[in-house]
């Protein structure tokens, strides 16, 4: 080894030797602390009230209640706008329906939050004869993915779950029941979907059904309409075998 070869492997042991002392003398302990935060909100939620023909609030008889949710298309202040799909807009041709239908507008450049949609769930058991082991949710489009994400964390306020043409995370099924696994896996739930679907894929449905059946979802199904594209709830809300199929459903 020459003088020089010698001179660069001392320096290199001795920068080493500094480097390790160095990483080994500000191994400190790590801080930990705490920030106490709240966060508030308000809003208003208008809503349109589709009543049965025979219901009456004084004669004792409790009815079964859908929550229909919209999608982005409806979204606003005009109220009527809500009922340009879906079960509203066949009460206003005159469809007779034996529950309660609540449909609320999302207000405009937002999305379904879950807490008001409870919140207004609360308020209608309250004020009107509903039987609250009937509850019914479904959604399309938007509403369809607003619908997924309400039944997924709240399983045990409904009774049946019907998302249209929508989807969710994954992890709302992993995550969003907490420890509601008993009500979560007996939910009976009733997907829609159009194959031929333009602005949201037919895999969206696909995916979170295939999820929820491996997380022990038991009373799960998917139909597909092979000619429908995004309007699938077009067939979907004029089935009668979805209206028989709600009617025996009970929590």
């Amino acid at each position: 080894m020459n003088q020089n070869t010698a001179l660069i492997v001392a320096a290199t042991i001795t920068l080493l030797v500094t480097m390790n002392t160095h990483a080994q003398s500000t191994n400190r302990p790590l801080l930990a602390d705490k920030l106490p935060w709240k966060v508030t909100q308000a809003g208003e939620l208008s809503y349109l009230i589709y009543l049965p023909k025979d219901y009456s609030a004084t004669n004792g008889q409790r009815w079964p209640l859908m929550l229909f949710l919209h999608g982005s298309g409806e979204r606003g202040t005009d109220l009527q706008r809500v009922g340009i799909h879906g079960p509203i807009k066949l009460a206003k041709q005159g469809r007779e329906f034996p529950f309660i239908i609540i449909a609320p507008q999302c207000p405009a450049n937002d999305l379904w939050q879950s807490e008001p949609l409870m919140q207004l769930l609360d308020r209608v058991t309250e004020k009107y004869a509903v039987d609250t082991q009937r509850i019914y949710l479904t959604g399309l489009s938007m509403g369809g993915y607003g619908a997924w994400a309400l039944g997924l964390r709240h399983p045990e306020k409904f009774a049946a779950l019907v998302p249209i043409c929508g989807g969710a995370n994954a992890i709302d099924a992993i995550l969003g029941p907490g420890d509601k696994g008993d009500a979560f896996k007996t939910l009976p739930i009733w997907a829609f979907h159009g194959a031929k679907d333009d602005v949201v894929p037919l895999d969206e449905s696909e995916r979170i059904v295939n999820e929820l059946k491996k997380r022990g979802v038991r009373d799960i199904k998917l139909t597909v309409y092979p000619e429908a594209k995004h309007d699938s709830w077009s067939e979907a809300y004029q089935n009668p075998e979805l209206y028989e199929w709600l009617a025996r459903q009970s929590r």
